[in-house]
Formats: structure tokens, C-alpha cells, sequence
């Protein structure tokens, strides 16, 4: 093994990189550490910009340096992000080895700016500044550009499983027993509803993103007493939001994190969902109340060729489950610090990419779970025919109705523990003084007809689907 390429999927120490890596490549451009590379220089130049921009700031830049600044960031590519790599690591010919990951990209500016910008790169921040909003704009992009439209690929596929469903008798069970029947669409309008509102919180926290530029301390002490003419409250303001991101006014040195955790909180909130969706479509496969279109040359059974498993859910479940075991973690630890600042979360924040790796395959495999199931009737309604007993809420509820206040414990004595049928509770019905067009109505219920207003819960209109 020692003469495999690191950069072969098969020599991955991550599924994320290795198994999956088709899956999660997409987001390479937000959570790798090139993205992050550039998500800084972009920062960089921005500041740079700003403050030539700036009345009160002496920095003068011509319109030939301002294309090139832009380029910079418009163009930057992978041999940028190496060159910023060697700076840190190696050193170059005009830089010794920073061994400092945002001083290196400081460096990288100067090797596309005249001389006399070189003081104001960088002027009074620290790598905080510059950190805590490069990795805001990732994450925003992450999940409004990757995760969320895959959010809306299962909520959008569960929307057709309620109009195909709507009217679909299906066998409850709570607490594993048969109950009440429902609709197949109602049941998969209760997911898209819950998925809907969770979007919707992720959609609020990734909109509350908030950034930090205060200098060393919070103070901007080094900003005020090089340039105490700017008010750099209003310009700090004013920067982060032309970012797209709300200013953070009071902090240490670094932000304090409570944005990111509430994006977090807000993606286990979703995962909650969709793990409850993966477990309850896993039940109805295993019940063969849903069908799987098979795929030409897959294989679901080393042993046994008959076999057409709902992979696709289990793994939504296993990724989808780590996912909210590393957002919690992050979520938790992101919000600490030692005093005004301590490195901890640093490294911490480099495993964002894995929670959020995690999630985009749960999405994906949850998609195109739901892609292969076909509600089975057939089954569906001879399930229902088997458990006659069902009825027996049907028969005490309208029995209460009709004046019985032994309505509860006649049914029960006569259906709890035995084998019933539909005739037995008829006979009940027979025997219990009634008004007739109740008797009618009973005696004429079936357990495919015993769904309420089921049909009609399972509404979700097209025009609520997730954009």
C-alpha cells in the first residue's frame, strides 16, 4: 500500500474523499482548503479596496490596480492556492516560510500589488478578520447553493407521493400496532410539511450570518491609533455588509460563533426529519407497502439474487446520522473560547466540510430513495381487511355519541385479546340502541373507508413546494 498515490480515491482516509467522492465534489469549491484560500484573498482585496475607497483613508489605488485586485479574486485557480500553500509551508524566493495560513496569502496580494499598497494589505486586522468572514461567505454558499437544493429534490419528491397518495387507505401503527388507518399521501404530507418549516429555519440562519472585523481584541485599537480620523465602527458596518453579511458589533477577537451554530442547530433540524422519513420509508419497504424499481445490473444480495434492498435509505440514515453527531460537536465547541481567543476552534472549523459532506450524500441517497418506491395498493388494502379490529374506535365513538356511556368497555370486552371480525362488531351495532342513520353508517364501514379527513389533510399545494 505504501506505493499508492495519495490521490487515489482508493488511498482516502474518508469515505467523503474516497467511496463518496463523486457525490460530495461539489462541494469542493466551498468547504476544501483551496476554497478557503480564496474566500480569503477575496477578503483581502475587498479591505483593500474599501479602504482606497475610504475619504479619510490615505491608499490610493489607480483603475489598472483596481482590475488586477478584482482579476485576483475573479480568476484565482489552483496554482493560486498552491503558490499560497509554498508561501505557508515552504517559502518562496521573495518569502520565507510562513508557517501562518493567512500571512501567506497577505504575501500572495504583494506579488500582484505595487509597492506602495503592501503597508495597507492586511492594515490592522487579524487573521480573524479576515478568517471568520472568508468562512461565512463558504458556508453561505455551501448550503444555499449544494445543500438546500437538495433539500428541495426530497421535498419535492415527497409533494408527488402525496398527490400520487392522497386518497391511498394504509394501516397505521403507533407503538407498532395496528391503529387507526391513514392515507399513503397523508403520511408523506406530514413529512413534506415538517420539511418544509425546517428548510425555512435553515433558510432564516443562513440570511442571520453575521462578521466580525475589530482588530486583535475587538477594539480596533490598532485601526484607531494609525488612522483615528475613520470612524471604523461605521466602516466596519458598512464592509461586512457589502459581504452579504450582517456586522457583528460586539466581540473578542474572534466571532463568537453563535451564527454558525444556529446554522447548524438548523441543519439537525432538517436531518431530524429526514431520519425519521428514512426509518418510516425503510418500515413500509419491509412491510411491502412500497415497491423499488430494481436498476439494470445492480445487485442487492451477494447471496441471495432476489433481493432489491432499500440501501438508498439505510445509507441517508448512517450519513445522515454522523452528519448531526459532527454539527452538534461543532455547534458546541464553535461557541467557546478562552478568554479574548484560543486556537482550539481553528482546527475544529476545518472539519465543517465532513458535517456538511454528510449531509449532501443523506440528501442525495434519501432523493433518490424516494425516486425508486411505488406505493403497492394490493398490499396496502389486505393489510387493512386483516385488522377488522381496527373498527372498534369507530363503533365506541359513535356509540358515546348516541348516549352509551358504556360505549368504552362494552367494545373493549368484546374486542380486546380476541380474534375479531367485522361481523362481531356489527353485532354490536345491531344490538345497541341507535339512531338509524348512525346503525346505517356503521353497519356499512369498512376498514379501507375508517380514514377521516385523511384524504384531505394530504393537500400541500404545488406552489408551497421548495423553491
Amino acid at each position: 500500500m505504501d506505493d499508492l498515490p495519495r490521490s487515489d480515491p482508493l488511498a482516502a482516509v474518508s469515505p467523503l474523499d474516497g467511496r463518496y467522492a463523486g457525490r460530495t465534489a461539489p462541494l469542493v469549491p466551498y468547504v476544501s482548503e483551496a476554497a478557503l484560500i480564496r474566500a480569503r484573498t477575496r477578503v483581502e482585496v475587498a479591505y483593500l479596496l474599501a479602504l482606497a475607497d475610504h475619504q479619510d483613508a490615505p491608499v490610493a489605488v489607480d483603475d489598472e490596480e483596481r482590475e488586477r485586485l478584482e482579476s485576483l479574486t475573479d480568476e484565482f485557480d489552483v496554482d493560486d492556492a498552491r503558490l499560497v500553500k509554498r508561501i505557508e509551508t515552504e517559502g518562496t524566493e521573495t518569502h520565507a516560510a510562513t508557517n501562518h495560513d493567512v500571512k501567506a496569502v497577505e504575501y500572495l496580494l504583494r506579488e500582484h500589488t505595487p509597492k506602495h499598497l503592501h503597508q495597507w494589505i492586511h492594515f490592522g486586522l487579524t487573521s480573524e478578520d479576515v478568517n471568520n468572514l472568508a468562512r461565512r461567505l463558504l458556508v453561505r454558499g455551501a448550503v444555499s447553493d449544494l445543500l438546500r437544493p437538495e433539500l428541495a429534490a426530497v421535498r419535492d419528491r415527497l409533494v408527488d407521493l402525496v398527490h400520487e397518495g392522497r386518497s391511498l387507505p394504509m394501516l397505521a401503527r403507533t407503538h407498532g400496532q395496528p391503529a387507526t388507518p391513514t392515507t399513503f399521501g397523508k403520511e408523506m404530507a406530514v413529512f413534506a410539511s415538517r420539511l418544509g418549516q425546517q428548510i425555512t429555519r435553515v433558510d432564516r440562519a443562513v440570511f442571520g450570518l453575521t462578521g466580525k472585523l475589530a482588530g486583535a481584541s475587538g477594539t480596533y485599537a490598532a485601526h484607531h491609533v494609525a488612522l483615528p480620523e475613520v470612524d471604523w465602527q461605521a466602516f466596519a458596518r458598512e464592509f461586512v455588509g457589502s459581504l452579504g453579511l450582517e456586522h457583528e458589533p460586539l466581540t473578542t477577537q474572534i466571532h463568537h460563533g453563535d451564527d454558525l451554530a444556529a446554522v447548524f442547530d438548523a441543519l439537525r433540524g432538517v436531518n431530524g426529519v429526514i431520519l425519521d422519513l428514512d426509518r418510516d420509508i425503510w418500515a413500509y419497504v419491509s412491510r411491502r407497502y412500497l415497491g423499488q424499481r430494481s436498476e439494470k445490473g445492480e445487485t442487492g444480495s451477494s447471496t441471495m439474487p432476489h433481493k432489491i434492498n432499500p440501501i438508498e435509505f439505510e445509507n441517508s440514515e448512517g450519513n445522515i446520522s454522523k452528519a448531526n453527531s459532527d454539527l452538534e460537536f461543532l455547534g458546541e465547541y464553535i461557541v467557546t473560547s478562552r478568554l479574548q481567543r484560543d486556537l482550539s476552534d481553528s482546527t475544529v472549523k476545518r472539519n465543517l466540510g465532513a458535517a456538511f459532506g454528510h449531509c449532501l450524500v443523506g440528501y442525495t441517497k434519501a432523493a433518490a430513495g424516494l425516486d425508486k418506491v411505488v406505493p403497492n395498493e394490493a398490499v396496502m388494502r389486505a393489510d387493512l381487511a386483516d385488522e377488522p379490529a381496527i373498527l372498534a374506535e369507530a363503533v365506541q365513538t359513535a356509540l358515546r355519541r348516541a348516549g352509551h356511556a358504556d360505549a368504552y368497555e362494552r367494545v373493549k370486552a368484546a374486542t380486546r385479546g380476541h380474534e375479531v371480525t367485522v361481523e362481531d362488531l356489527r353485532d354490536i351495532v345491531r344490538e345497541a340502541d341507535l339512531p338509524e342513520v348512525i346503525r346505517t353508517r356503521l353497519l356499512n364501514l369498512e376498514p379501507a373507508d375508517y380514514v377521516g379527513l385523511a384524504p384531505h389533510l394530504a393537500r400541500v399545494d404545488d406552489d408551497t413546494a421548495v423553491d
